[in-house]
């Protein structure tokens, strides 16, 4: 089953079909979503739909630049009742914290994830949608909101040190160049931002402290957050897949614990090692095979198979397609309009 996001995600998609001149109606009939769920934002939605939905999009106006411009109708408010806390953290780097821990209360799909080396910050943003789909203008859209989210937290002085994509660039760039400031990179490595690691420390001015309480209630109606040893285990799956030692063992062993404490606090959490170590494989095959500057052999490697053609049943059992079948419909887009044509633009 794949993964779910918000209605709330396509917050302005009316407005901007409508001023392009598209009918939206017609373009969300085509990915099975009903225009009329646009009225629900707490409704979720299959998050492949909607990325199949902002690609169509972006085809039938001629923009590729359609997920930045979604992007300029987002708004704090669209995150729901987690909005409601992260104006109130003290620093970006709780508020970023909430967006990692709580993913699942606005988006099962997105993942967010920081690391800090020699000054710098690094966040690194994708998706596992759980089937083939092409995620550009998702991935655009998500980019642009996260720093919009740290202008409204930082102040619309703040500026990242770099803004990055993986896939490549567009055959103009003045809306990236007007949303996201000038250093804007395509065929990276990762897609996400670079900023200095104190920014990451930078006080709220927002943040109002006598709100704790109602923090504390709201963070509660999300539900649990994501376990923390549960994280701590995936981290370190990662970071040992390339090296084809990652076991429970070796695992343990890096957080300082026996194999069996290990067990014990993942079913606590309602884990187990090896679904943890299945789900972010599979979460980490669609990353790589969604960068066509990994080769197979490559990611065979980096998910730590010893061979390709091990790495290439377990694929086919996860997704039910072969890795290059895989890759090819995520970058196919069928002309699957109700009547047969494209939209006017």
């Amino acid at each position: 089953m794949g993964a779910s996001l918000r209605y709330a995600t396509l917050s302005g998609y009316l407005e901007l079909t409508h001023s392009l001149g598209l009918d939206p109606g017609e373009l969300m009939d085509a990915v099975g979503l009903d225009p009329a769920d646009l009225a629900t934002p707490d409704k979720w939605v299959p998050a492949a739909r909607v990325a199949r939905l902002l690609e169509l999009s972006a085809r039938a106006s001629g923009l590729d630049d359609f997920g930045l411009r979604l992007a300029e109708y987002r708004r704090l408010s669209t995150l729901g009742p987690l909005s409601l806390v992260l104006r109130d953290e003290p620093t970006l780097r709780s508020a970023m914290d909430l967006l990692m821990r709580y993913e699942h209360s606005y988006n099962e799909a997105l993942r967010i994830r920081l690391s800090e080396v020699n000054g710098l910050a690094t966040v690194r943003m994708w998706f596992e949608l759980g089937e083939p789909a092409p995620s550009r203008q998702a991935e655009e859209l998500a980019v642009a909101a996260l720093h919009g989210i740290i202008r409204q937290l930082l102040g619309p002085a703040w500026q990242p040190l770099s803004v990055c994509f993986s896939h490549t660039a567009p055959a103009r760039l003045d809306t990236h160049t007007r949303l996201l400031g000038a250093r804007v990179q395509f065929g990276h490595g990762f897609t996400g931002l670079i900023l200095y690691a104190k920014d990451l420390d930078t006080p709220n001015a927002q943040s109002d402290p006598t709100t704790r309480a109602r923090t504390d209630e709201t963070l509660r109606s999300l539900g649990a957050a994501k376990g923390a040893t549960a994280d701590r285990v995936r981290d370190l799956i990662e970071v040992l897949l390339p090296t084809g030692r990652c076991s429970a063992d070796e695992v343990a062993r890096a957080m300082g614990v026996d194999r069996r404490t290990l067990h014990r606090h993942l079913a606590d959490a309602g884990e187990t090692f090896s679904s943890i170590m299945d789900a972010t494989r599979a979460g980490l095959a669609e990353r790589y095979l969604s960068n066509n500057r990994y080769r197979q052999t490559e990611i065979s490697e980096l998910l730590g198979f010893a061979a390709p053609s091990g790495f290439s049943r377990w694929f086919r059992n996860r997704f039910g397609d072969s890795p290059s079948q895989w890759r090819s419909r995520r970058t196919h887009l069928p002309d699957t309009w109700p009547t047969g044509e494209r939209p006017n633009g």
